[in-house]
């Protein structure tokens, strides 16, 4: 069970030309949630990830720390360390949802309509990574 924190991430494969060879931990969970949501790679939801997480299916989970319910919090970070995946914190719910496609986007390319989710596992495909 390890919970990260915001870190540089240096040298990884897949890295786009915009961070210039690096880029932070939570630039590398985006592209990477990109990327799974494409090969249909992750669960979304609390229900959906709560399921994957206790049949140990999961890789990694990702957690919006922005959560009303304290106790999915518990839950979930219970069941990561009981089965030892790896638990990433976020602090927006509105962020993780985004990132995962529970948007609509504009002409501009801007997100529109984002709903909150609180959890988002990895089941392994996660493309181009």
């Amino acid at each position: 069970f390890t919970t990260f924190s915001s870190e540089k991430v240096i040298g990884s494969s897949g890295i786009n030309a915009e961070y210039g060879g690096s880029m932070d931990l939570m630039d590398a969970l985006r592209e990477t949630l990109k990327n799974a949501v494409v090969v249909d790679g992750i669960t979304k939801g609390l229900r959906e990830s709560v399921k994957k997480l206790d049949k140990r299916e999961a890789l990694m989970c990702v957690l919006a720390e922005s959560t009303d319910e304290k106790n999915i919090i518990k839950l979930v970070e219970a069941l990561c360390k009981e089965h030892g995946i790896n638990l990433i914190k976020i602090d927006d719910a509105k962020k993780l949802g985004e990132w995962v496609g529970l948007c609509k986007i504009d002409k501009e390319g801007q997100a529109r309509k984002v709903v909150r989710c609180s959890c988002v596992t990895s089941l392994g495909k996660i493309g181009g990574c």
